[in-house]
């Protein structure tokens, strides 16, 4: 009998289909580090933006209504950060990502409505949805 050399098809498909689940389970991987990322810059571009807050209400006696008020804050690319609600009491923000649409995260300090800041539903804990 005459001995051959070689993988035989099956064998292939084989190793084929492995290698297919095996990237499989690696995209996800992927795709939830990446996720994880995207909530992680939102979140430190607001706790940021809370310093800066205090920052401006230290020498202003009020919170700022808008970005412009705050020079030295800059978000992370990608980062749209939107400043909701501001007096001289409490203040509240949101930012979303330009990678991770429908997703954001919120923060609001009392007496700043939490809805201004939702998805945020206890007074300085910044969540996300």
């Amino acid at each position: 009998m005459h001995r051959r050399n070689g993988f035989t098809l099956i064998e292939l498909l084989i190793v084929v289909v492995v290698i297919g689940i095996l990237a499989t389970i690696a995209a996800n991987f992927f795709w939830s580090a990446k996720e994880h990322a995207f909530l992680s810059t939102m979140q430190s571009d607001l706790r940021v933006l809370a310093m800066e807050q205090e920052n401006y209400h230290a020498t202003n006696l009020r919170y700022a209504g808008t970005l412009a008020l705050l020079p030295d804050y800059t978000s992370s690319q990608g980062v749209t950060v939107t400043i909701t609600y501001a007096d001289e009491l409490g203040w509240a923000a949101q930012a979303e990502h330009d990678a991770y649409p429908g997703h954001q995260c919120g923060v609001f300090m009392d007496p700043a409505p939490a809805s201004n800041g939702a998805p945020a539903t206890a007074s300085g804990v910044i969540s996300c949805n």
